[in-house]
C-alpha cells in the first residue's frame, strides 16, 4: 500500500495530541462562566456574547486557509497551544468584562490558526481512511473538553480564580514537545503543491451545494451542541446543582463526545456519511429533551448518551469536506471552520438572549425543537458512492 493510501497512525496520533493540548485550554470558558456571571454581575446575554468575542475571529479562517495552501503550516499548529494557554489561563484573574472579551478575542485568533490547517494535515496522513483519521483528531478535541473543566476547577480549588495563570506552564512544556514531534510530520509540501488551479471564488461555486447543505446542518445542530458546551454548567447551577457537579457534568458529556467522535468517523467510512449523520440528527434532540425533564438522578446517564450523539458530528462533517475534489483543501476547510465557529457563536448568543427572556430551562426545551431542523438538510446530502 502506498503512503498516499496508508493510515499513518503515529502521525495521526501526534496531530490529535496537538488538538488535545490546544482544546484543553479552550475548554476553560464554560466551567468558569457561572463564576464570571457572579463575579461581574453580568446577564446571560452578555455571557453568551463572550462566545461571539472568541468565535467571531473565525471569519479570517478562509484567508488562513489560502495562506496554509501556500506556505509551511506546522508552525501555526506548534505556536497556537502556547498562545491559547496564556490567554485562557488569565481569564480568572481578569478584573473587568472588557479584558475578558479581549482575552477571548486573542484566543479565537489562536484557535483559527490551529483549526484550519490541522484537518488538512490529518487528511494527508490518514490515507484512504479519512473518516477514521477525523475520528482520532476529534477524539483529541472532545477528550480535551472533558479534561479542561477538571483541570480548571482543580486549579481554582487550590489557587482561587486569580491563581489559574499558573497553568500556563503546562502549555509551555506541551509546545516544546509539539515542536520536537511535529517537525517529523512532513505534509506541507504535498499540501502546497495542490493549490495551483482553481481560485477561491470558483472553488466556492463548484462546491456551493455541499457548502449550503452543510451550513444548514451546522446551524441547527449548533443550537444544541454549542449551547450545551457554553451553558451546561450554568443551566445545572440554576437547577440547584453545585458548581463542582456542574463542571463534572460538562466533563462527562465531553468524554462521552470523545467516544462518539471516535466511533462516528469510522462508522461513516463503513456505512456512509449520510446515514451516520441521520442517526446523530434523530438521537440528539431526543436525549436533550430527556435532560430537561428528568431529575438529578438521571443527569449523568443521560449526559453520557447525549454526548455520544450530539458531539460526534464533526468527524463526519470534516470527512465530507476533505473528500471534495479541491485544489485548495485548507481554504475549503477554513470556510467550513468559519461556518462552524460563527454559527456556534450566534446560536450561543441567541440562547443567552432567550434565557434572559424566557428562562434557561424553557430555552433548553426550545433548543430540542430547533435541533430537529437538521434532518431536512441531512436528507439533502449526496451520499458518496
Amino acid at each position: 500500500m502506498s503512503d498516499i493510501q496508508k493510515f499513518q497512525r503515529g502521525n495521526v496520533a501526534i496531530i490529535s495530541f496537538a488538538h488535545f493540548v490546544h482544546d484543553t485550554f479552550s475548554a476553560f470558558l464554560a466551567p468558569l462562566l457561572p463564576l464570571l456571571i457572579e463575579k461581574l454581575s453580568i446577564s446571560f446575554t452578555l455571557a453568551g456574547f463572550l462566545t461571539i468575542a472568541r468565535d467571531s475571529t473565525s471569519i479570517i479562517n478562509p484567508f488562513i486557509g489560502l495562506i496554509a495552501d501556500k506556505i509551511s503550516i506546522r508552525y501555526f499548529v506548534i505556536a497556537a497551544p502556547l498562545v491559547t494557554s496564556i490567554v485562557m489561563s488569565l481569564l480568572g484573574a481578569a478584573p473587568t468584562y472588557t479584558i475578558i472579551v479581549i482575552l477571548l478575542f486573542i484566543s479565537g485568533i489562536s484557535a483559527a490558526f490551529f483549526h484550519v490547517p490541522t484537518p488538512v494535515m490529518i487528511k494527508e496522513v490518514a490515507g484512504n481512511k479519512i473518516g477514521k483519521g477525523m475520528s482520532y483528531y476529534m477524539l483529541g478535541g472532545e477528550f480535551a473538553r472533558g479534561l479542561g473543566p477538571i483541570v480548571l476547577l482543580t486549579a481554582i480549588s487550590y489557587w482561587g480564580m486569580e491563581g489559574t495563570y499558573r497553568l500556563v506552564i503546562l502549555g509551555f512544556f506541551a509546545t516544546i514537545f509539539l515542536f520536537i514531534k511535529l517537525n517529523k510530520v512532513n505534509v506541507s509540501d504535498k499540501i502546497k503543491n495542490q493549490s495551483k488551479d482553481l481560485g477561491a471564488i470558483k472553488t466556492i461555486k463548484v462546491h456551493s451545494r455541499t457548502i449550503i447543505t452543510l451550513t444548514g446542518i451546522i446551524f441547527f445542530i449548533s443550537f444544541m451542541r454549542g449551547s450545551l458546551r457554553a451553558f451546561l454548567p450554568t443551566y445545572l447551577t440554576i437547577k440547584g446543582e453545585s458548581i463542582w457537579m456542574s463542571g463534572i457534568a460538562l466533563s462527562v458529556i465531553s468524554f462521552a463526545g470523545s467516544a462518539g467522535s471516535l466511533l462516528s468517523g469510522t462508522m461513516s467510512d463503513k456505512f456512509g456519511r449520510k446515514k451516520t449523520l441521520l442517526i446523530i440528527g434523530i438521537a440528539s434532540p431526543i436525549f436533550l429533551w430527556l435532560l430537561t425533564i428528568l431529575d438529578s438522578f438521571w443527569i449523568i446517564p443521560v449526559l453520557i448518551i447525549l454526548g455520544l450523539f450530539v458531539l460526534s458530528a464533526n468527524p463526519v462533517l470534516l470527512a465530507i469536506i476533505m473528500e471534495l475534489k479541491s485544489n485548495r483543501p485548507s481554504f475549503i476547510n477554513g470556510l467550513l471552520m468559519s461556518l462552524m465557529f460563527l454559527l456556534n457563536a450566534f446560536c450561543v448568543f441567541i440562547t443567552g438572549v432567550l434565557s434572559d427572556l424566557l428562562g434557561m430551562v424553557v430555552t433548553f426545551k426550545i433548543l430540542c425543537l430547533l435541533g430537529l431542523f437538521t434532518l431536512p438538510f441531512i436528507f439533502m446530502l449526496e451520499e458518496k458512492k
